[in-house]
């Protein structure tokens, strides 16, 4: 009688990446070590907070790992976070929301149920800085779990019919095809950079439940902000060029992001802004052929008819 190795669990890591939310800290490394799932580990990295963000830390070693470095941006958190995680799973996971208690359990779950996917993306659920439940939805929000492979399309230029929800878990083999990104301070390159890098590399899971919950607040840089045209463009520019210089077979993609950053920026600000962002006249010099400059030309002013449109609706909305 023949009898079949047990096979080990698989180790999760946390990372956590904080930038002066101390206040919020507390809960967040909590919930990470309250999960059901073990064995979990928890790397968190501090970007350089000038609040009491390491003193709350500090309270948690050695229970935690930790890494405290000068503020370069979202990006080197994730890669300074990376180079120290062991997990065969890891859950991104902002200094300011929290996870609840199942969520690892449940990737787990579902990693070991579908040996195929390399990404897991969840929605979350939205409360205030207090914690108190708001009624918000977002367009990430996913009504039915599926799997999905978006690797074609990304290669042909054709952008997700699906939004991609923010609840971001990976396998280690596909997130190395990824990590270390390309860095920008603040969140110009961040999360955005990682989801479209997945889901060209890899097929996935878009999953329909809420495991973990975001805060919104006076301090978010972009969830459910109607001020944030600046940097959308920005994170649009930014993406779309280090998209195609890291991973050129979904070039076409890419591109597309870039012109809509580009056309954004020029709708809503001026040519100024747009030209200070250096990876502009990289993207411009990199492809400097007649036939893709008039095709972006075209693909910027088509853009920038839609923007300007939009704004003037929402101008007419709020008289």
């Amino acid at each position: 009688m023949s009898s079949s190795k047990a096979q080990s669990p698989s180790t999760v890591s946390i990372l956590i990446n904080n930038y002066n939310y101390a206040q919020f800290l507390d809960e967040s490394i909590q919930s990470a070590l309250n999960q059901t799932y073990e064995p979990c580990e928890i790397i968190i990295v501090d970007d350089g907070s000038q609040d009491t963000s390491v003193a709350v830390i500090e309270q948690y070693l050695p229970n935690i790992n930790a890494l405290m470095k000068e503020n370069a941006g979202q990006a080197s958190a994730f890669n300074a976070g990376f180079f120290l995680c062991t997990g065969d799973i890891i859950c991104f996971l902002d200094a300011d929301d929290y996870f609840y208690s199942e969520k690892i359990s449940e990737i787990v779950r579902i990693f070991s149920k579908n040996p195929d996917i390399g990404w897991i993306f969840h929605p979350l659920e939205y409360v205030t800085a207090q914690g108190t439940p708001l009624n918000k939805s977002n367009a990430s929000d996913i009504t039915q779990s599926k799997n999905i492979d978006f690797r074609i399309k990304l290669k042909l230029g054709i952008s997700p019919k699906e939004s991609i929800p923010c609840g971001l878990c990976f396998r280690r083999s596909t997130l190395e095809k990824i990590l270390p990104m390309p860095e920008s301070i603040g969140v110009s390159i961040s999360d955005n950079y990682l989801k479209y890098a997945a889901i060209g590399l890899s097929p996935g899971l878009l999953l329909d439940k809420k495991l973990a919950v975001q805060r919104i607040h006076s301090s978010n840089t972009y969830t459910f902000r109607q001020d944030n045209h600046l940097l959308r463009a920005e994170i649009h520019i930014k993406t779309g060029y280090y998209l195609q210089e890291q991973f050129p077979e979904f070039g076409l993609f890419a591109d597309k992001l870039f012109v809509k950053g580009v056309a954004e920026m020029l709708s809503m600000f001026s040519f100024k802004k747009l030209w200070n962002i250096e990876e502009v006249s990289k993207h411009i010099i990199r492809n400097l052929y007649p036939h893709f400059v008039m095709l972006n030309f075209l693909k910027c002013v088509f853009h920038i008819f839609k923007f300007s449109y939009l704004r003037l609706q929402h101008q007419m909305i709020g008289n």
